[in-house]
């Protein structure tokens, strides 16, 4: 097939003549130079039939015109001062046709899971069934203010209230902190309990210990509380080394951060044991909770000693990231460390619901660390999640786990001929499939595969992450794709893996059918163009 080139001089971002460096995990940070021998003829307008070339909104409008005419506004004096903006803001001006097509247009260019399989490792971008957003979108949800009177807004007290109990009753905890409104947020909410239970007890402790095989976020969000951070490696199944670990615990470590199951998609087998011993040295053990997805109905992460964890609403509970506005990351807690939660909390008293604030806590909560936010969380989230969970019931809610769990191992299994597997031999994965860059032709890399993968008309896969693994893939399918869905994916997958394999050249040129051709990922990173500058006009030859 002809290689086309479809890239647009004037985007400067695009494939060039520049070299290829890589960073230590094998990640390429600029495209290599493809020489394209066969093209298309470029088409006039830049369209591609229903392809269309969009243009900048500038590029459209003008900003001496204005799509919609209004009677001059009525000069009063203004209440702000030297702060008033007097000149103009320099949006141009469109009409409402020209709006609808330019977002229209743009929306088109967009992938979405409406589209097709969101392969996003450690992502959980399942499917968001349509009835939640009709829950979330019911009048007394969807435009509920957080200054409104307790007394007018029960029902989503209520709903908040359940909400909780559910997460309690599934991860086999003592109570719930509502408020948190993402992952990482999640984990400041905890570590803050975490240090507010030390200091209760008089116990300064400086260090959190974090295993190589945990979320990103967890050594960023230790270090912004103020504590060191030192690593615990891995083995080479790709679980927490537990010997390495009980030898660096003791009276100065706080808490140990562990993912479970871990980013290499694999359940930390000993995770029972490795909170007898975090708790024998009398720290906490926080675990991540944004892999839930795979566990949740199935295992009980209090059952297994942990203290705090964070649930991603937006992951387990059906809202895809980006696909309904903010997160949610309650955090549910152990008796140790329930009376440390932030406030506000939801508490029932007697026949009504009462949002627990600083003024009313008193002293039936006077340990608390304190006010995380300003109000109490995301309501859209809270209803989303709710409905998941009341449509799925307990029974429901397990076999979400199983065929999330059954969809990965489907796709490492029908792939680890052609991909390796680093951790294949370590028994089944959970919700993800780890593969590495180990075995391709050489000067190919995983950022081919992915690339590849756009033209095959597929959102990549999470890459170069874990670090632990080079050139890393990491593929999460969700219990909500069909076989026929994981087949037509395993199908291109395998197709650019043998490619690359085999050393075709012409990968190292996709995406091709996208409407921008690879970038300079260096050159993007380092120098970015985020403002529109009007051309200057070329003044005609005297």
């Amino acid at each position: 097939m002809p290689l086309l080139d479809f890239a647009r001089s004037k985007r400067h971002l695009d494939q060039g003549d520049c070299g290829m460096t890589m960073l230590k995990e094998g990640r390429p940070t600029a495209p290599q130079a493809l020489n394209d021998t066969d093209t298309v003829p470029a088409t006039a307008t830049g369209n591609r039939a229903l392809m269309l070339e969009e243009a900048l909104i500038f590029e459209i409008g003008s900003t001496e015109t204005t799509g919609v005419d209004f009677a001059e506004a009525p000069k009063v004096a203004s209440r702000l001062g030297n702060l008033a903006r007097t000149d103009g803001i320099g949006l141009p001006g469109l009409s409402e046709q020209e709006t609808v097509r330019h977002y229209t247009r743009l929306s088109r260019q967009n992938y979405a899971i409406d589209l097709g399989l969101f392969p996003l490792g450690s992502c959980t971008m399942k499917h968001n069934p349509r009835l939640n957003e009709k829950v979330a979108r019911m009048p007394g949800f969807a435009d509920l203010h957080p200054l409104a009177p307790q007394s007018t807004v029960q029902g989503a007290l209520a709903v908040i209230h359940e909400l909780a109990a559910w997460l309690v009753t599934l991860t086999g905890m003592h109570s719930v902190a509502m408020s948190p409104k993402a992952g990482a947020h999640g984990e400041l909410c905890g570590l803050l309990a975490i240090r507010s239970a030390l200091e209760a007890r008089g116990d300064a402790r400086s260090v959190i210990l974090v295993p190589e095989s945990a979320h990103g976020t967890n050594p960023a969000t230790a270090a912004f509380c103020g504590y060191k951070v030192e690593d615990i490696p891995a083995t080479p199944d790709g679980r927490v080394d537990l010997e390495a670990l009980k030898a660096r615990l003791g009276p100065d470590v706080a808490a140990v951060m562990i993912t479970n199951p871990n980013t290499c998609g694999l359940f930390e087998r000993d995770m029972k044991t490795i909170s007898d011993a975090v708790h024998a040295a009398g720290a906490f053990v926080y675990c991540d909770g944004a892999n839930f997805n795979a566990i949740v109905g199935r295992v009980r992460p209090g059952d297994l000693g942990v203290d705090a964890m964070h649930i991603n609403l937006h992951k387990t509970f059906s809202t895809p990231h980006g696909g309904g506005g903010p997160g949610s990351g309650p955090v549910v807690l152990s008796k140790a460390l329930a009376p440390f939660a932030p406030l506000p909390f939801v508490e029932k008293q007697g026949d009504k619901f009462v949002l627990v604030e600083e003024e009313t806590a008193e002293d039936h909560h006077g340990q608390t660390f304190g006010r995380m936010v300003a109000f109490h969380g995301q309501m859209g989230m809270f209803t989303r999640a709710l409905t998941y969970i009341l449509s799925h019931g307990a029974d429901g809610l397990r076999q979400v786990a199983s065929d999330a769990v059954l969809n990965a191992n489907y796709i490492l299994r029908s792939l680890d001929d052609v991909l390796d597997a680093p951790f294949g031999g370590s028994g089944p994965c959970m919700h993800e499939a780890l593969f590495s860059d180990k075995g391709l032709a050489e000067g190919f890399t995983t950022l081919d595969i992915a690339k590849g993968l756009i033209d095959e008309g597929f959102h990549p896969m999470t890459m170069y992450f874990p670090l632990v693994v080079h050139g890393a893939m990491l593929v999460e399918p969700t219990e909500t794709e069909s076989k026929a869905a994981l087949d037509q994916f395993i199908l291109a997958l395998r197709s650019l893996a043998e490619r690359a394999k085999a050393g075709d050249e012409a990968l190292k040129g996709a995406p091709y059918f996208a409407p921008r051709r690879r970038l300079d990922e260096t050159l993007a990173a380092r120098k970015p163009v985020l403002t529109w500058t009007e051309p200057e006009l070329a003044e005609a030859a005297e």
